[in-house]
């Protein structure tokens, strides 16, 4: 081919990948450039900020059904000195050399690993990480899920942590995977949901179509109940198993992501679990200590064809700046991700069509998923990241020795801010572009730049920190509701920011996109607005419901708002 005919080629091949009806040929004797694609958003700045993390997964060749469903990472300021760490989690086994790795941030973007002597350095087949602070004393703890068991941690200061599983009541001997912190009956204290997955036996073995051995799928198992904790308000963190008295506990289900907020606009909060191919629960707050299923007559239980998808992660948001939270899961590259948005209060349709969401330029298997405005224009975009779970993958060459066959791309979907999305996969090599068999992904501004950046965990292979360096980015606004009495960030508060005459809508719940915990400070793009208008806070607890409104102030700053400083509306 000659290299005149290159570019044209290239253009009308690309083309078809996308799926543009029609590609017209360029004008004129001879075919023109190709036009220079914009800079990409993300910069891996692993190395340099000190990051050193492989996540180890066990001896391969065994088709061990955990091991496939990878680690999660947690981002919390596990010192008090006002910088995000991180904390990776390893899959080696109990026995296993390899343990889950704490690294302190001790300059924005520099991190050096404090895991000797934290008391978070543990082994084991690691799953997912919930933060939050149990008792009120003003420092978060942490809330690992295993194969087979729970474990709680509490923060004793200076980066140390001491296991207090034995006594905190936190049984749960399932296989457990995502994790959140809610007030449930809204009385002050953190309560705790699970989410298990499958009655798994390692004795099953499983092949592909082609006879070889394989990782299972989650129709080989039964479902398995999820687990709803109790906080019971004592200084060392004690819960009450409240399964099955709450109505959660009594239902199986192959569940693997979770997403906590009020979605029918009582003022209480309710549990979203995305299921493993079987319906969805939504399970909707009775106010009385008990919870009820909505997801099908809520509109998120099925796709729009009435099918159960492979729900793996979970992203919460407003895509659409209409003052509703909208849902983002994603499944299998067989199928199809899915944006449920919601329109009367309470209320979803499945949009993933009008969305522009179903036409990607390459399909993948989702895990951790997440909604940000990585270019602060006003609109969240969602970022995705993939790999397989059974053999087959178009990866070649990569290095990855066993999990090459599992290997998939990412991918990066941009909001034209009006709840629209175009595929920007191709635009972001840094994040899009390598090959990986990816999990967790976490999002936070780590080096307090006004922009968030995303961490990403994979299996066997090397976390990554991605710097976001997204040109011409807007302005933006930081957020972090603290409730003074409780001592602690304002788990479930919704807050408002109006800029520019536009509303913004953000939730405080780290528990995000799948095995993941992400920031509690919230972050807005304001897009070209020089100031803020308003903040208002509705508080997550107490008898009454209470909403305060707070000055906002100039574009480019970080607010901490504290519950009694505001106006009551």
């Amino acid at each position: 081919m000659s290299r005149r005919l290159a570019p044209l080629v290239g253009l009308l091949a690309a083309c078809l990948v996308v799926g543009v009806p029609s590609c017209q040929k360029p004008s004129g004797d001879h075919p023109t450039a190709p036009e220079k694609p914009p800079p990409g958003w993300f910069q891996d700045v692993t190395e340099s900020c000190g990051l050193d993390f492989t996540h180890d997964p066990g001896p391969t060749g065994t088709y061990f059904m955990p091991q496939s469903m990878g680690s999660g990472a947690a981002v919390f300021d596990c010192d008090g000195d006002g910088l995000l760490d991180l904390y990776v989690l390893n899959f080696g086994g109990p026995g296993s050399r390899s343990v889950n790795r704490l690294y302190r941030q001790v300059a924005p973007g520099k991190f050096q690993d404090a895991t000797e002597g934290s008391g978070l350095g543990v082994p084991g087949h690691n799953h997912g990480v919930a933060v939050g602070d149990v008792n009120n004393d003003g420092k978060p703890d942490v809330l690992l899920t295993q194969f087979g068991s729970t474990k709680l941690f509490i923060n004793l200061g200076g980066a140390k942590f001491r296991d207090v599983t034995e006594a905190s009541g936190l049984a749960n001997l399932s296989w457990g995977m995502s994790a959140a912190f809610l007030d449930y009956d809204r009385d002050g204290w953190l309560d705790l949901v699970v989410v298990n997955y499958l009655d798994y036996d390692k004795k099953v073995e499983c092949r592909s179509p082609e006879g070889v051995l394989d990782f299972c799928g989650p129709n080989s198992f039964g479902g398995v109940g999820s687990k709803l904790f109790h906080n019971l308000r004592q200084p060392g963190g004690k819960f009450e198993d409240a399964s099955l008295a709450s109505g959660i506990g009594a239902v199986r289900g192959p569940g693997l992501g979770v997403s906590v907020a009020d979605f029918d606009g009582d003022g209480w909060p309710d549990i979203f679990v995305a299921n493993d191919g079987q319906p969805n629960r939504l399970w909707v707050n009775q106010k009385n200590g008990t919870f009820a299923d909505e997801a099908l007559s809520r509109g998120v239980a099925l796709t729009i064809a009435g099918k159960a998808f492979a729900g793996m992660g979970v992203a919460l948001g407003d895509v659409n700046n209409d003052g509703k939270l909208d849902l983002y899961v994603t499944h299998l590259g067989t199928e199809m991700n899915n944006l449920w948005c919601q329109e009367a209060r309470g209320q979803f349709r499945d949009r993933s069509l009008e969305s522009g969401l179903n036409s990607p330029r390459w399909r993948a298997t989702g895990f951790g998923t997440l909604m940000a405005d990585f270019n602060n224009d006003g609109a969240l975009d969602i970022a995705v990241v993939n790999g397989k779970v059974h053999r087959g993958g178009p990866g070649r060459d990569t290095g990855l020795g066993f999990w090459e066959t599992y290997a998939e791309k990412n991918q990066l979907f941009v909001n034209n801010g009006t709840g629209k999305f175009s595929d920007a996969s191709g635009e972001n090599g840094v994040f899009c572009d390598s090959w990986n068999v990816a999990r967790g992904l976490v999002c936070a501004d780590f080096d307090n730049d006004g922009a968030p950046d995303l961490f990403v965990t994979t299996i066997g292979g090397r976390a990554r920190l991605l710097r976001n360096v997204a040109p011409d980015r807007g302005n933006w606004l930081k957020v972090r509701a603290f409730d003074p009495v409780r001592n602690r960030d304002a788990y479930g508060a919704e807050v408002r920011v109006r800029a520019g005459g536009k509303e913004y809508l953000r939730v405080v719940n780290p528990a995000e996109s799948y095995l993941c915990s992400g920031s509690p400070v919230l972050h807005f793009g304001i897009g070209g607005a020089s100031a803020v208008e308003w903040v208002r806070v509705t508080w997550p607890d107490g008898e009454k419901f209470q909403t305060e409104e707070f000055a906002g102030g100039g574009a480019n700053q970080f607010l901490t708002l504290k519950r009694g400083e505001g106006k009551t509306r």
